[in-house]
């Protein structure tokens, strides 16, 4: 029976894939085999020693301590994608309210009531100051080409606008999904000097923080309009405010919102409604549970973001797993233990990512606790599971 614990509240009805005959799946469960959560902080949790995953019914894992799942073995899955249709719909309504003052123009005609005045002449009077461009025929620049990326670079060209994509990391999959008439540009800074707007969706990470400072508002035509539904920090928040006051960039669009955006004329905040739809939710939690499920019953681990894609068909032998940190003669190391045991391997796949490498093996016969216990003496090995 696997220990499974709600750190938030996920949709019953995907939480019924996980068979009551193998799973208990409760909010206070103390020795958890997994966890499954949305947005809970994780940070300063005491993790117990069952713990052997962790998902996130989301994409982005700030709230959970990779380095600390890491070292303890500790599996951790995200959700890519599955809420990529909720924000890529946020990010078009978002193209709208940056060019036609929609929000500042409802703002104004709501603040007119109980003034008296014939509200169809004061509209007629005062709406030529919420005047803004159609979005036809504008350049649109897609930072990121990921799952929302191209979706949005794909809606954007069927909304009559020319589109050029920038990511030097582009998988395979996400190149398949995207429209051979997106112009593909190799050089940031070119975009940002030929577009009239920007989208971004990158992560934040080392490489990306304040990846949009002064020296980049520089090169942007003047008028530019940004849309950042990724992460705050990916631009320099003084730097953008200054842009935002000489007219560099005449609208901001942000669904992360600080106290220092809330009093700029020209910035739109939007209280993180991206994946706020109950598709996102259901097909996060899907995945989620589905990634939690494979993992658990057969080691087989799809969209971690601490180790690596790693699968193998059950042979229907015992299967052992075996993570550890990636430097060499670990799988000799760990071959010799299991040969001089006696054992024999039907098949083997080994992967590894960055620090950490991961394997699965399928095995003849039955592993004893003994040498179960030799391999995780092994210097460098994160964890073993026997299935």
């Amino acid at each position: 029976m696997f220990e499974v614990r709600k750190l938030n509240n996920i949709s019953e009805e995907k939480i019924k894939l996980l068979p009551k005959e193998l799973y208990n799946v409760s909010d206070n469960v103390e020795e958890a085999d997994a966890m499954i959560l949305r947005s809970y902080k994780m940070h300063g949790m005491e993790l117990p020693k069952s713990l052997k995953a962790v998902a996130r019914a989301g994409a982005g894992v700030n709230n959970i301590p990779l380095d600390d799942c890491t070292d303890k073995g500790i599996v951790v899955f995200n959700t890519p994608g599955a809420n990529a249709n909720g924000v890529k719909e946020l990010v078009l309504a978002s193209l709208f309210l940056s060019s036609r003052k929609i929000t500042k123009g409802v703002n104004w005609i709501k603040g007119q009531n109980g003034t008296g005045q014939d509200i169809p002449k004061l509209v007629e009077k005062g709406k030529s100051q919420f005047a803004g461009p159609e979005i036809k025929g504008k350049k649109l620049g897609v930072i990121g080409l990921g799952a929302i990326g191209a979706m949005v670079a794909n809606d954007a060209l069927a909304l009559g606008m020319e589109v050029e994509g920038y990511d030097p990391f582009i998988s395979v999959d996400a190149a398949w999904g995207l429209s051979c008439s997106v112009i593909k540009e190799t050089s940031l800074d070119n975009l940002l000097a030929t577009c009239d707007y920007i989208t971004i969706h990158i992560p934040l990470n080392e490489k990306t923080k304040g990846l949009i400072n002064k020296d980049k508002f520089a090169i942007m035509k003047k008028g530019m309009r940004i849309i950042n539904l990724a992460r705050g920090g990916i631009l320099v928040k003084e730097d953008l405010i200054e842009a935002l006051g000489n007219g560099t960039v005449s609208t901001y669009v942000t669904d992360f919102p600080q106290e220092e955006y809330l009093t700029i004329d020209n910035v739109i905040t939007i209280p993180h409604l991206g994946a706020s739809t109950p598709e996102s939710e259901e097909n996060c939690a899907s995945m989620a549970v589905e990634e939690l499920r494979d993992f658990l019953e057969n080691g087989n681990i799809t969209n971690s973001v601490n180790f690596p894609n790693c699968s193998l068909p059950h042979s229907g032998n015992t299967r052992v797993i075996i993570g550890n940190k990636n430097v060499p003669n670990m799988v000799g190391q760990i071959t010799t233990i299991l040969a001089q045991g006696n054992i024999n391997i039907a098949t083997m796949i080994n992967r590894h990512s960055g620090t950490v490498g991961y394997n699965i093996i399928d095995i003849e016969g039955e592993i004893t606790e003994d040498i179960i216990l030799k391999l995780k003496s092994v210097e460098g090995i994160l964890m073993v599971r026997v299935i």
